[in-house]
C-alpha cells in the first residue's frame, strides 16, 4: 500500500469514528428522556408506621406528582434494615427502584456483619440525596435523681456497673452512643437489649431500666406527659424542635455526636441523569412546607445534600464508628 492510500484510509475512519461520535453524543442517555415511563418503586427496609417508612410516605406523594408516575413504598424490613438495603442495592439499576433507608445499614453494618451483610453501600448503591437528621435523646425515668447529664454520670460513678440501659439490640445507635459515653466518661453500664423502642419506653417509666438513648419521636412525648426525663440530646448543635434540651457537648462532651439520618439512594449504575432529576426533585420537595412540617412532627429537620456531600459523610462517619465497634471488640456475624 503507498503512502497516499495508507493516509487516505485513516483519513477515511477518523470521518467515521467522529461521526459515530457525534451520534454518540447527540442520542438521550439510556433511559433519561423517557424515563419513568411506569411506576417506580421506593424501598424502605424498615416495618410500616416507623419514622423511615412515614418519611418516606411523606416523601413519595410529591415524587410522583413531579415524576409523572407513582411513587410506590414497598417495606422490606428486617436485620436493622440490611435485608431492604441489599434488596435493593441488587436491583436494576434503572431508575425504577429507589431506596430510602437510615445511616445502621450505610455505616455501621457493613463493620458489623463483615462477612455476612452482601453488599458493599459504596459500591453498590450511589446516592441521591440527604432526606433529614434528627438527634437521639438521652432520658431517664422521671424521678431518677439525676436530673442533668452531669448528675447521671456522677450516679454510674457512684454505683459501677449498677446502672442498666435499654437498647434496640448491639450495634444500635442506641448501643453504640451509649457506649461512647461510657468511655468519654469513664463509667460503666450494663445493655439491656429490647425488641423495639416501645419497650425501652415501658421499662424505663416503670423504672426498670435506669436510662436510654431513643429517638425523640417516641421519646418526646412521654417527656411532655411527665414520665420521662430528657438529659441532653446527641447533636452538635440545639435544635429548635426539641428546645430547652441541652446538647451532650455543651454539657463536658465536646464532639459527642449520635445523630440519626434518612437518606435516599439507588442501585449503582444507575443513569448519571437520571441521578440528577431525583436530586433535583428530592431538594425541591424537601423545601415544602407540608413535607416540612410532617418532617418536624418527627423530630426531623429537612437536610438536602448532592451525592458527593452525602458520599463523603458516610465516609467520615464510618471512620468514626468503626473507632467505637473496634474498642468494644463487636461482631454481629
Amino acid at each position: 500500500m503507498t503512502g497516499f492510500s495508507t493516509l487516505r484510509r485513516h483519513l477515511n475512519l477518523s470521518v467515521l469514528g467522529m461521526a459515530t461520535l457525534g451520534a454518540l453524543l447527540l442520542a438521550p442517555a439510556a433511559g433519561a428522556a423517557d424515563w419513568p415511563t411506569r411506576p417506580v418503586q421506593l424501598v424502605v427496609p424498615f416495618p410500616a408506621g416507623s419514622s423511615p417508612d412515614t418519611l418516606a410516605r411523606a416523601i413519595a406523594e410529591p415524587l410522583s406528582k413531579d415524576l409523572g408516575q407513582p411513587v410506590v413504598v414497598e417495606n422490606k424490613p428486617g436485620a436493622g434494615g440490611n435485608i431492604g438495603t441489599r434488596h435493593a442495592s441488587k436491583a436494576k439499576p434503572d431508575g425504577y427502584t429507589l431506596l430510602l433507608t437510615i445511616n445502621g445499614p450505610m455505616v455501621t453494618a457493613p463493620t458489623l456483619y463483615k462477612n455476612t451483610l452482601g453488599y458493599d453501600p459504596l459500591t453498590d448503591l450511589d446516592p441521591i440525596s440527604l432526606v433529614g437528621t434528627s438527634p437521639n435523646v438521652l432520658v431517664v425515668p422521671n424521678d431518677s435523681p439525676a436530673k442533668t447529664l452531669k448528675e447521671f454520670v456522677q450516679l454510674a460513678k457512684d454505683q459501677p456497673g449498677a446502672l442498666n440501659y435499654g437498647t434496640v439490640g448491639p450495634g444500635s445507635s442506641s448501643h453504640l452512643g451509649m457506649a461512647m459515653l461510657e468511655h468519654e466518661a469513664g463509667i460503666t453500664l450494663q445493655q439491656i437489649p429490647y425488641t423495639g423502642f416501645p419497650q425501652i419506653t415501658t421499662s424505663i417509666i416503670a423504672g426498670d431500666i435506669q436510662a436510654g438513648f431513643m429517638v425523640p419521636g417516641v421519646a418526646m412525648p412521654q417527656v411532655n406527659a411527665g414520665k420521662m426525663r430528657a438529659l441532653a440530646i446527641t447533636s452538635l448543635e440545639s435544635s429548635e424542635l426539641l428546645p430547652g434540651v441541652p446538647t451532650m457537648a455543651s454539657q463536658g462532651y465536646p464532639g459527642f455526636e449520635s445523630i440519626s439520618w434518612d437518606a435516599i439512594f439507588v442501585p449503582a449504575g444507575t443513569p448519571a441523569d437520571i441521578v440528577k432529576r431525583l436530586n433535583t426533585s428530592i431538594t425541591e420537595i424537601l423545601a415544602l412546607p407540608d413535607v416540612k412540617k410532617k418532617m418536624a412532627s418527627l423530630y426531623f429537620t429537612p437536610a438536602a445534600s448532592t451525592p458527593a456531600e452525602l458520599t463523603a459523610m458516610i465516609k467520615a462517619e464510618k471512620v468514626r464508628w468503626d473507632e467505637v465497634i473496634s474498642r468494644l471488640n463487636l461482631s454481629l456475624d
